[in-house]
């Protein structure tokens, strides 16, 4: 039995993760910033743990793992929030929330888990990107950059913690169906998926599937990769 640690793992493509994983027999904790009603629902129905932690915020994730009481085996860089606007209308505040949220909760969670993992010479470190920080998406230089940052993290790291018997990886996924893009119209969501190859945007469940795979001892001799779950929309 793993113990595995989901960030963002309320909703979406990180509710999906906490299910997967739960129902394979690991043991789960889930962070979530807000989404309390859906935390314990969630929890309720796994049996997986839930805890309320906003990694934007150094503190109170430093005071997460200070109760810790096992190590992580698998880590599950997932919390995000959305972003959209214009560059010229971007506050500093809108900037620095993206990445704290996105870049600094991937820095700081995984400083958490690593002592651990090194000690032991074995763990694996699953990051969230996007296909935007892939390729940019115009109204989404925040975000963008932010899901860059975290492949460059995941990249670096992997080749700084490999000899450590630690595996570290990207999951970038494309349009997927989740509360983050409800703010899409249908028009701009059926476009999006008129534009990928294969004619329609993904769902929760196929991410959580790629992130289970990666994290498995099918991957063993994959690390500081990314993987691109979005239909063919970039290629």
């Amino acid at each position: 039995m793993r113990n595995v640690l989901i960030t963002g793992g309320s909703r979406g493509i990180g509710a999906a993760c906490v299910r997967k994983f739960a129902a394979a027999g690991d043991r789960v904790i889930f962070l979530y910033r807000s989404s309390e009603e859906a935390a314990a629902k969630l929890a309720h129905e796994t049996g997986a743990m839930g805890l309320k932690c906003d990694v934007a915020d150094k503190k109170a994730v430093e005071a997460l793992f200070s109760q810790f009481s096992v190590s992580v085996d698998v880590l599950i860089n997932n919390a995000g929030i959305a972003g959209f606007s214009l560059f010229q209308d971007l506050s500093e505040e809108d900037w620095s929330r993206m990445m704290e949220t996105h870049l600094g909760g991937t820095f700081r969670c995984t400083k958490g888990v690593l002592p651990a993992m090194i000690a032991k010479q074995k763990g694996c470190i699953i990051n969230l990107s996007s296909m935007w920080g892939q390729v940019g998406a115009s109204c989404e230089v925040a975000y963008s950059a932010a899901k860059a940052g975290i492949i460059g993290l995941t990249k670096a790291l992997a080749k700084e913690v490999g000899p450590s018997g630690i595996r570290v990886n990207c999951v970038a996924p494309g349009v997927i169906e989740t509360d983050m893009n409800a703010a899409l119209t249908p028009e701009t969501v059926a476009a999006l998926a008129e534009e990928t190859p294969l004619g329609r945007i993904g769902t929760p469940e196929e991410i959580a599937e790629t992130v289970f795979w990666l994290a498995s001892d099918n991957a063993s001799f994959l690390t500081g990769q990314v993987i691109a779950p979005n239909g063919g929309l970039v290629i």
